[in-house]
């Protein structure tokens, strides 16, 4: 209960105010307290972390291994603005390892606002991989 509730309560224990007054008062303190919104009018909450998380059985002595990765998404926000500070020849370096590497992408090219878009889509990714020796999720928390 709040404070205000349990003043008007009290007054009215008092004989200070009439009950009906004491409506009146619980109303208007009813009133001035703003109103949540409703779950489906909020926007859903944005993701903080990628998270990763392997379990396989494995026969060793140990028992079954188990992995769990947490990234947090703010450190690629922080990997694309550090990308801006690398010199034109390196970043050209870089592309072309990449490039070899089967990762066909210009660091030039990536853009803060392309991170926010790619973020906002792994919202609803869920990768899901189950079989008979190993269960491997992938998903943003």
């Amino acid at each position: 209960m709040n404070e205000q509730r349990r003043q008007i309560l009290q007054m009215l224990a008092d004989g200070k105010v009439t009950a009906d007054e004491a409506e009146r008062l619980l109303d208007a303190v009813e009133r001035k307290r703003p109103e949540p919104p409703p779950a489906e009018s909020r926007p859903p909450a944005r993701p903080r972390y990628l998270r990763v998380v392997v379990i396989a059985d494995d026969p060793g002595e140990d028992g079954p291994t188990r992995i769990n990765i947490r990234i947090p998404l703010q450190l690629l926000r922080a990997g694309v603005r550090l990308a801006s500070l690398v010199p034109p020849g390196a970043l050209g370096k870089v592309n072309e390892e990449l490039a070899r590497s089967g990762v066909p992408i210009d660091l030039a090219d990536l853009k803060p606002e392309h991170v926010e878009e790619f973020i906002d889509q792994l919202a609803g990714v869920v990768v899901d991989l189950d079989d008979a020796e190993s269960k491997v999720q992938v998903f943003c928390e």
